[in-house]
């Protein structure tokens, strides 16, 4: 498994943490999605052989937040 830790701009809220765990947790290949708000980080452990770091960064930015 590969661990990444995202920098993730605009989350704000509860609701802004379900979307973003919910799109990614639904992701093929991911095990965990962790969202810390107050640090606008989002970790995120998963199989690269089955997703890709710029699919999840692409699935964040569907739900209308910048990764940086």
């Amino acid at each position: 498994m590969e661990k990444v830790t995202l920098n993730v701009q605009g989350m704000s809220c509860g609701h802004c943490v379900k979307a973003v765990e919910g799109s990614v947790g639904a992701l093929k290949g991911i095990n965990s999605v962790k969202v810390d708000l107050k640090a606008a980080k989002v970790d995120v452990e998963f199989n690269k052989q089955e997703v890709s770091i710029d699919q999840i960064k692409e699935t964040i930015e569907d739900q209308g937040y910048d990764v940086k």
